[in-house]
């Protein structure tokens, strides 16, 4: 079964600095600004795997992973792995979901 991905979706198309632009929890936007401090939130994926996570000046870093099938992102940035459900992926355009946290619409900026 195929979901609506379009042809761009492997880990090499990841690769780069995404931008959060949307945070929809429970059917409500959140203002990102108000909870991060900063619209300078970040993710960067690497190529060897390493994940950094930027909130304005602070900087997390970790590991990613796709599955197989790259129906999930699994990153870890903490001890503890969150695999989150990939809803929407292309080379500049990536929407993900996580159930307790919302759904994340990200763009690629560099």
């Amino acid at each position: 079964m195929t979901a609506c991905f379009s042809s761009a979706q492997t880990s090499k198309e990841l690769l780069g600095k995404w931008q959060l632009v949307k945070w929809v929890q429970h059917g409500k936007e959140k203002d990102i600004t108000s909870y991060f401090k900063t619209d300078q939130v970040y993710q960067v994926f690497l190529d060897n795997g390493e994940f950094h996570s930027i909130n304005g000046t602070e900087t997390h870093k970790g590991k990613w992973k796709l599955s197989k099938d790259n129906s999930e992102l699994t990153i870890t940035s903490t001890i503890i792995p969150v695999k989150f459900r990939i809803d929407y992926f292309d080379t500049v355009k990536r929407v993900i979901t996580y159930e307790q946290l919302g759904t994340f619409e990200y763009k690629k900026v560099e």
